[in-house]
């Protein structure tokens, strides 16, 4: 018997890899309420075509004994649901992505967690798919969840969608059950820019309509679901966007070659193609593209390159390099959709990380302008955004940030929200448009600085903020230190939280949001006074580490000195100088700082005073020598 040919084994492989690239790809979720099915869905798309080993399917029997939900049959979901905490829970947690390919198409599915908890990993999910898997339990019909997660894919650009009606044979293979649920769903997407919507009855547990034809519904003469994503035309051509490519490295070898590395987010790029760095408005033209393989002649969406320009312009990571005739939108505000992600409530103004492509910014949200009823989709005024909260708000970035419309690319059009104290993802956000209220104003430069100020005053400014509980002794300790600087000749100003309510914020409750506001306001003219040459006091509450940290950033390096007046809540609620504990105890006064408001301590502050025992003078004379060892007075 003759040994096989090696070169026709190898040429073998090689054409069905061959065969594997050139497929066609489709990118799908599925996603929708808790239990309906959306793992066992997969699993059983994998186990029809043929794509679990032996040895997985021997671990499959293993699990379902030990975790399984459905008896004495193999447990399809334990494929995908992969997580320890998962499978002991019965519900997915995180997102799992899995491959699978037949002769027509190559697939990448997104199993999503239907859990309310984990709506920010399917809108995860959903931000790169083609399609959405829309599972619905036949018994429960529509649910919340379900339409939140349609709500999102429409949000996310998804424009097909599946409506699977799962587990149909728990209602007896009903085509009246059937029916009832896709002319729910159907008038509720009207409002959806949905181009495809199509309904299929399956039971997934069974392989009903999932790859083969169920014999239980002759009367359903539509596709089943793989030949649905078998034919599907979703239409995605990135190529055909304009050309961006946000760059992630400058690459800079040595002094003879420098180049701009990152993925291309959308359209193509040719040698000889002019260019522009958006932010700057610097243009070039292409003088050569690396890719992975060498030296190209062009390079389209997805491909990760080198370009190296003509030209010696400036632009580094974070910036965007795109086509000179069809420039992004360069902003520092603009109107975004927005996913709260975080069990801490969104609050206008508050500092957070925006990071939008390969850039990341401070931000703030400026304005929420309504937020989003999933169920009938009215619009509500908003003050905060709990979490899974959906909401269009507009936003400011401290440096202007290249962009696009999502709908034109969902790549650079798209961003996070980072808590700045946690690095917690909070948010996701669509940017519908740039908003070019501010265009015309601009700092304007004066002759007479905060240096020639200073000078003229024989003092270095500075910002000391003093923040404590309510009857912490931030007042007196602030009052009498500036007594003593003014005894010194030194020129001071205090700005004190019950002084500035009576005007300046006379408009703002108690609230977290109005408390952030507070001290936003109170940090910008706090800035103006030192930008004035003096020794500013500010004598707040300022529960918040985040604000206390976003009015550090106003002031130059040494300049801002956070005073932690460290009195414990008892002695607070002993002293009670306002009677403002009593009332809270009893009821009176909602959302006071430290009974049902919480109060975050400073972790490292400048000056931590501990006040029990101690006199205000010994206080005072400790700050006043760690001034002094500054060199600030």
């Amino acid at each position: 018997m003759r040994n096989p040919d090696p070169t026709a084994s190898d040429e073998a492989v090689r054409e069905y890899i061959l065969s594997q690239v050139n497929k066609d790809q489709l990118r799908f979720l599925t996603c929708g309420s808790v239990d309906d099915g959306k793992s066992t869905l997969i699993g059983r798309l994998l186990y029809d075509t043929k794509l679990i080993f032996e040895d997985q399917l021997a671990a499959l029997e293993r699990d379902s004994t030990r975790h399984g939900t459905v008896g004495d049959d193999i447990d399809l979901a334990l494929l995908v649901d992969g997580l320890e905490a998962e499978r002991e829970q019965g519900i997915t947690i995180d997102v799992a992505y899995r491959f699978f390919a037949t002769d027509r198409r190559k697939f990448i599915v997104a199993d999503t967690p239907g859990h309310e908890q984990y709506t920010r990993n399917m809108a995860t999910g959903a931000s790169t798919a083609d399609l959405a898997v829309l599972l619905v339990d036949a018994r429960n019909g529509l649910m919340t969840q379900t339409r939140r997660h349609a709500f999102i894919a429409s949000l996310l650009g998804i424009h097909h969608v599946v409506l699977a009606i799962n587990k149909i044979d728990l209602v007896g293979y009903s085509q009246e059950r059937f029916n009832q649920i896709e002319a729910e769903f159907r008038a509720f997407a009207q409002g959806f820019d949905f181009e495809t919507l199509v309904a299929i009855p399956m039971s997934a547990r069974y392989g009903d309509n999932v790859t083969a034809a169920g014999e239980n519904m002759p009367w359903y003469e539509g596709p089943t679901l793989l030949e649905h994503l078998e034919t599907v035309e979703v239409g995605r051509d990135d190529d055909a966007r304009p050309f961006r490519l946000p760059v992630q490295w400058v690459n800079r070898p040595n002094l003879d070659f420098r180049g701009f590395s990152g993925t291309i987010a959308g359209g193509r790029v040719n040698v000889g193609d002019e260019v522009v760095v958006a932010a700057s408005g610097r243009t070039s033209t292409v003088r050569s593209i690396l890719s992975q393989t060498g030296e190209a002649q062009s390079a389209g969406s997805g491909e990760a390159v080198t370009l190296v320009l003509n030209d010696e312009i400036d632009a580094s990571r974070g910036d965007v390099i795109a086509a000179a005739s069809a420039r992004p939108d360069v902003a520092d505000q603009f109107a975004a959709h927005l996913i709260w992600m975080s069990e801490d409530a969104l609050l206008p103004g508050r500092s957070y990380l925006l990071k939008i492509g390969t850039r990341t910014v401070t931000a703030s949200v400026t304005e929420i302008k309504h937020k989003i009823n999933v169920n009938t989709f009215e619009r509500a005024a908003a003050k905060t955004l709990e979490l899974n909260e959906i909401a269009f708000a507009n936003l400011a970035v401290t440096v202007p940030v290249a962009f696009d419309p999502y709908e034109a690319n969902s790549t650079t059009g798209s961003f996070i929200l980072i808590d700045r104290l946690t690095n917690a993802t909070v948010g996701a956000g669509m940017v519908w448009f740039a908003l070019r209220r501010a265009t015309n104003i601009h700092w304007q430069a004066l002759e007479v600085d905060q240096a020639a100020r200073a000078q003229s005053l024989g003092q270095t400014p500075a910002a000391l903020w003093f923040t404590g509980l309510s009857g912490s002794g931030k007042s007196t300790v602030a009052s009498l230190l500036e007594k003593k600087l003014h005894v010194r000749g030194r020129h001071t100003y205090t700005l004190d939280g019950d002084n500035v309510r009576h005007g300046l914020n006379r408009d703002l409750g108690f609230t977290d949001a109005d408390r952030v506001e507070n001290i936003r306001r109170v940090g910008e003219v706090a800035r103006l006074f030192v930008d004035a040459g003096l020794l500013t006091l500010i004598s707040f509450i300022s529960p918040f580490r985040s604000e206390r940290a976003m009015a550090r950033e106003l002031f130059p390096e040494g300049r801002f000195i956070e005073v932690f007046v460290d009195t414990p809540i008892e002695e607070c609620r002993r002293r009670d100088p306002k009677g403002l504990y009593r009332k809270a105890d009893a009821g009176e006064l909602r959302n006071f700082t430290g009974v049902d408001s919480p109060y975050e301590a400073p972790e490292n502050p400048e000056i931590h005073i501990r006040t029990v025992g101690r006199d205000p003078e010994e206080i005072v004379d400790e700050i006043i020598a760690y001034l002094e060892a500054q060199n600030l007075i």
